[in-house]
This record gives structure tokens, C-alpha cells and sequence, in this order.
């Protein structure tokens, strides 16, 4: 993590964005005291296709066992 000042971040913020997103995290000071963060971004999460994840349930073979019995079942056997 690096520590820089503000004014220095202002002459250097395309490097500073450019190590950022690299991985580095770069911490921007004012005044001696931390105002601010430069962090990689986070990846979006893909949104998920309710119509396509009820086309695969819709799918699958209905389970007659309860999940509390099936568990019973699996707890109670060598499998487990």
C-alpha cells in the first residue's frame, strides 16, 4: 500500500489509476492525514437468468423424499 499526496496524486493520476488497477492499493493524504483510497475495482457479478434457471429446475425430477429425511438418511448411513 502507498501513501501519497494529494497534490502529487493530482500530477499523477493516470499512473496512479493505472497501479490500481494492477492491484495496488494507494492511499491519497491531505494535510498529513488519509482522505482517500484508490483500490481496484471489484468485478460485476453477471446477472442471473431467471428464465433460463426455471427452464433447469422446471428440468429436474421431482424428489418425493423430504430434505430433512434425505439428510436423516445420508447422516444415518456409512456415507456419511
Amino acid at each position: 500500500m502507498s501513501i501519497v499526496t494529494l497534490s502529487d496524486a493530482k500530477d499523477h493520476l493516470t499512473d496512479l489509476v493505472s497501479r490500481a488497477e494492477a492491484g495496488e492499493t494507494i492511499q491519497i493524504s491531505s494535510a498529513g492525514k488519509i482522505v482517500a483510497q484508490l483500490t481496484p475495482a471489484k468485478p460485476t457479478k453477471k446477472p442471473i437468468d431467471v428464465e433460463a434457471l426455471k427452464r433447469l429446475t422446471e428440468s429436474m425430477p421431482y424428489q418425493e423424499t423430504s430434505a430433512g429425511d434425505f439428510i436423516r438418511t445420508m447422516r444415518d448411513s456409512e456415507r456419511y
